[in-house]
C-alpha cells in the first residue's frame, strides 16, 4: 500500500477547518456521514476555541499539527484519491507522540548489566561461603527480575548472549569455595534470599493473575507457528491493565536468535511478525473493519486511530478486538459471518504501533476478559512462547 499524501492530507483537513460548518457536507461528505455534523461541528469549535482560530497545519514527525495563536494540537486526516476529506481525529495536545521508549527500554537492560556484574563481580571476591551463596543469590534474583519482567528476550543476539554469560561466570566461581572459610554471618544470605524470594513472588502472581471474567465463546490462537507473549497477565507484565476494556489483552510478537527483527529497526519487513496471517479465533459475526490505515515507521508513532487497522467479531458473548492489521491485508467485510481460522488479514504495525504485532483482546459491556484459547493449555503472559 502506497504512503499517504501528506500534502493532500495537510490541504484537506485546513481547508475543512476554515470552511463554514453550512459547507461541510458538500467539502467532505464521508467524514460528516462517518462522524456526524453535530459531532465534527463540537469538535472543530472546541479546537478554535482552544486554539484561539486556525493558522496553519503542518506535518510533524508526531503526526499532523494544527496551530493557532493560542496554542497547537495533533490531528490525524485520511483522503481519498481526489485529496478530499475521508476521516479525521483531533487531539487535545501535541504531547504523547513521536519516537517511542525503546531507548528507555535500552537504559533499563543497561543498568541491569552495571548491577549484575557488581553481584557477579562479588561472587568471584567475596571471603566467605556465606557471603558468595548471598551473592549469587542476589545475582539470580536479578535474573529472575530480568527475565520475568523486561522485554530482553525481544532484543537482539549482541544483547542476550552477553548477559546468558554473566550467569555463567557466576556460576564459575564456585571452584574458589574449597578455599573459603564458612563464615560468620548469614547477613548476605538473609539479604539475598529475600531479594530472591520478592522477585519469584512477584512474578509468580503476576504470571498467574485472573481478572476473574473470561470469554465464553470457544475461541483458537489466531496466529500460526511460534509467537512471544510481550504484553500479557498482571499488572507488572502487561501495559494494557490501566484500560478497563483491554486489561485481558496479549500483544503477540514473533522472535529469533536475532530478537524480534532481522535487519534495519526502521524497515517493516526486517520484523518477523510482519506480513504473518491471521486467522479468526472464533466464530461470530464481523462487527467492525478498518483496513486503510497506514503502517507506522518501527520506533515511531504518529498520532492517529489507537487500533490502526482491526477486525472486530461478535461472538453473541463479547467482543473479540484484532488490531494493529497490515494495510490492504484485511478479507472480511462488516456483517459477515466467520467461523474459527478463517483468514482475516495479516500482521502489520499500524495503529498505536512500535514495531510489527498483533494485539487482541475480549471484552463484554467495556469490561476485558481473560482469554483462552481451546489449543493453548497453561497461563498466557509476558515471556511465554506459544506454540501452535
Amino acid at each position: 500500500m502506497s504512503r499517504p499524501d501528506r500534502h493532500a492530507e495537510i490541504a484537506a483537513l485546513y481547508g475543512f477547518l476554515c470552511a463554514d460548518p453550512a459547507d461541510w457536507a458538500e467539502l467532505a461528505p464521508l467524514a460528516v456521514e462517518r462522524s456526524g455534523h453535530d459531532r465534527l461541528y463540537r469538535i472543530v469549535d472546541a479546537t478554535r476555541a482552544r486554539l484561539g482560530g486556525i493558522d496553519e497545519v503542518r506535518d510533524s514527525p508526531q503526526g499532523l499539527v494544527v496551530s493557532g495563536p493560542s496554542g497547537q494540537v495533533l490531528a490525524w486526516a485520511r483522503t481519498d484519491s481526489a485529496g478530499a476529506l475521508v476521516d479525521l481525529m483531533i487531539a487535545r495536545d501535541a504531547q504523547g507522540y513521536g519516537r517511542t521508549g525503546q531507548w528507555r527500554r535500552r537504559l533499563a537492560i543497561a543498568v541491569w548489566f552495571a548491577l549484575g556484574s557488581y553481584w557477579i563481580a562479588e561472587c568471584w571476591e567475596a571471603a566467605s561461603v556465606t557471603g558468595w551463596i548471598g551473592s549469587l543469590v542476589v545475582a539470580v534474583a536479578g535474573y529472575v527480575l530480568l527475565e520475568g519482567f523486561s522485554f530482553v528476550t525481544e532484543e537482539p543476539w549482541w544483547i542476550r548472549r552477553p548477559i546468558e554469560a554473566g550467569g555463567l561466570v557466576a556460576l564459575g566461581s564456585a571452584w574458589r569455595l574449597p578455599g573459603l572459610h564458612g563464615g560468620n554471618s548469614a547477613a548476605d544470605l538473609v539479604v539475598g534470599a529475600a531479594l530472591l524470594c520478592l522477585a519469584t513472588g512477584a512474578l509468580f502472581r503476576a504470571r498467574r493473575h485472573r481478572w476473574g471474567l473470561a470469554v465464553t465463546a470457544s475461541t483458537r490462537f489466531p496466529l500460526s507457528g511460534s509467537w512471544y507473549i510481550g504484553q500479557g497477565g498482571g499488572r507488572l507484565l502487561n501495559h494494557h491493565y490501566g484500560v478497563p476494556e483491554q486489561r485481558g489483552a496479549l500483544d503477540l510478537v514473533r522472535v529469533g536468535a536475532t530478537g524480534s527483527r532481522r535487519g534495519a529497526p526502521d524497515r517493516l519487513d526486517a520484523y518477523l511478525a510482519y506480513g504473518a496471517d491471521v486467522y479468526a479465533p472464533c466464530d461470530g459475526q464481523v462487527v467492525a473493519v478498518v483496513d486503510d490505515v497506514e503502517d507506522q515507521v518501527p520506533g515511531v508513532i504518529r498520532y492517529g486511530p489507537r487500533y490502526g487497522n482491526l477486525v472486530f467479531i461478535d461472538t453473541g458473548t463479547e467482543t473479540v478486538k484484532l488490531a494493529h492489521l497490515r494495510p490492504g491485508t484485511v478479507t472480511v467485510t462488516p456483517g459477515q459471518w466467520v467461523r474459527a481460522g478463517d483468514l482475516l488479514g495479516q500482521v502489520g504495525n499500524s495503529g498505536n504501533s512500535s514495531e510489527p504485532h498483533l494485539h487482541i483482546h475480549a471484552e463484554r459491556d467495556g469490561v476485558g476478559l481473560d482469554l483462552l484459547f481451546a489449543d493453548v493449555q497453561g497461563t498466557l503472559h509476558r515471556g511465554r512462547t506459544v506454540r501452535t
